[in-house]
């Protein structure tokens, strides 16, 4: 569960830092960079799996071929000035997960701070481009006396706090950054606190993040905040991965893309312990909220000559339907039902614009099914109650009149102190104003600064009676 993100010169953010709960909604005009936030995000899940080079080409919006040139990801990446990016993350992580070969590894803590840095090392020569290099990394431990301070969204101390910040460190960081006479190296220290020796890795030689080079049980907190880092998600659901049909043989966990719905439905519907008749009625009941969708019952039915798996809906008229059949956005729909049913699916999920292809008259059906996505933090993580997070960005005004205010981000574009003393714009993210998100020292917004997303917009010629606007 990422908590908190600071962000500094990557893209348009030039300083951002912001707070998160279990379900956030950013709201914003087009165009100003908001995505830039879920990019930020990605760009660290990246780095945790691939090299500096394949983590930038990978990240929206960057050059997407290998000679693609990193200075895209940098704040002003083409005047000619120091580039550095610095993404910092407090995150809550799983307190077991298993190493590449299988092995079980156990955190000693699961509530870390992981910050990275990365600089711009400039081509060698005219037939080659610039390169990524890693400047700083760190992995820290926050204390669980110190977990109501950082973790500042609503939630009950007794049952998810102490449910998911555990364990305890005397010693100091998991990673750390020393400058040494020979150049930069990143110690790697182990579990046992101050006993053992640090293992350094030379940064200057480092093609990618130290934290993505751990893949056994060796250094099980590093290796969780590795696996927690990797199961943050931009959900992107495609008609057309929604509909392509699931061999016997392919994945049963749905893709970020939509693919593989039915073939997962199904494992979720069998598995141990689960009744297929009830999964089936709880996502036939769900789909149900949307007006217009006609649902009598749905089913994943095999057909073993053809080796496929097909999802139906069976309308109350008695119309069978495939899912290759149905809307865009009853799809999506559908798709998140389904991953609503899934204990197994847990991490951060990023979303852009969840109103894409739904009627209005359904939007509040579907704000509630990505709400309820979202882990409740007035209980413990269980598999009623998956330990995931939800983002989503907007600019629809339907979605934030639907938002509780609390759950809000403003995105705006903003004048800003550069740290070469200059003035410049740049994104900004704020609070609203009597949320668990304001602090005095920190900008907000109130309901004067969202009117355009509660009014009728000018020249409107279709109006509710006062009667029924109220």
């Amino acid at each position: 569960m990422l908590t908190r993100l600071e962000v500094k010169g990557f893209k348009n953010l030039l300083d951002v830092k912001v707070d998160f709960g279990p379900f956030t909604c950013i709201a914003g005009a087009n165009g100003i960079g908001k995505s830039n936030v879920f990019d930020a995000i990605e760009f660290l899940s990246y780095l945790a799996e691939d090299s500096l080079v394949e983590a930038a080409q990978r990240v929206r919006g960057a050059s997407g071929s290998r000679g693609g040139d990193p200075r895209d990801l940098f704040w002003d990446g083409y005047r000619d000035h120091r580039r550095e990016i610095t993404i910092a993350a407090e995150m809550v992580v799983p307190a077991e997960v298993e190493d590449d070969l299988g092995a079980p590894a156990k955190a000693t803590t699961t509530f870390l701070r992981y910050q990275v840095t990365l600089g711009y090392s400039a081509p060698e020569g005219e037939a080659s481009v610039g390169r990524l290099s890693l400047v700083g990394e760190e992995l820290r431990h926050i204390n669980k006396g110190d977990a109501g301070h950082h973790l500042r969204f609503p939630h009950s101390t007794a049952k998810f706090r102490n449910a998911v910040v555990l364990g305890q460190r005397r010693g100091g960081a998991y990673l750390s950054t020393e400058i040494r006479e020979g150049g930069t190296v990143i110690n790697v220290h182990g579990d046992g606190g101050s006993f053992g020796r640090p293992q350094p890795r030379a940064a200057g030689r480092a093609g990618r993040t130290v934290l993505s080079t751990v893949a056994t049980n060796d250094y099980p907190t590093i290796l969780a905040a590795r696996r927690e880092m990797q199961s943050w998600h931009r959900l992107a659901l495609e008609p057309s991965a929604l509909r392509a049909p699931d061999s016997l043989t392919d994945p049963r966990s749905l893709d970020i893309d939509g693919r593989h719905l039915a073939a997962t439905l199904y494992r979720i519907a069998h598995a141990a312990g689960s009744s297929p008749e009830a999964v089936y009625a709880r996502v036939a009941g769900r789909l149900s909220d949307l007006a217009g969708v006609d649902v009598d019952h749905l089913v994943v039915d095999v057909d073993p000559i053809r080796e496929v798996f097909t999802l139906f809906l069976h309308e109350k008229g008695g119309l069978r339907l495939p899912a290759r059949a149905l809307s865009e956005g009853t799809l999506r729909f559908l798709a998140l039902c389904v991953l609503l049913e899934d204990p197994s699916f847990t991490g951060l999920i990023c979303m852009e614009e969840p109103e894409n292809g739904i009627h209005p008259a359904n939007l509040p059906a579907m704000i509630e099914l990505i709400r309820d996505l979202a882990i409740d933090p007035s209980f413990p993580p269980d598999d009623d109650n998956a330990f995931r997070q939800v983002i989503v960005n907007t600019h629809s005004p339907g979605v934030v009149q639907l938002c509780d205010p609390a759950d809000l981000l403003l995105a705006e574009v903003r004048a800003h102190r550069h740290e070469e003393g200059e003035m410049t714009r740049a994104l900004t993210l704020l609070p609203y104003r009597d949320s668990w998100r304001a602090s005095k020292q920190s900008h907000s917004f109130t309901e004067a600064d969202v009117t355009y997303y509660v009014a009728a917009p000018a020249g409107a010629q279709l109006r509710l009676p006062l009667d029924l606007a109220g």
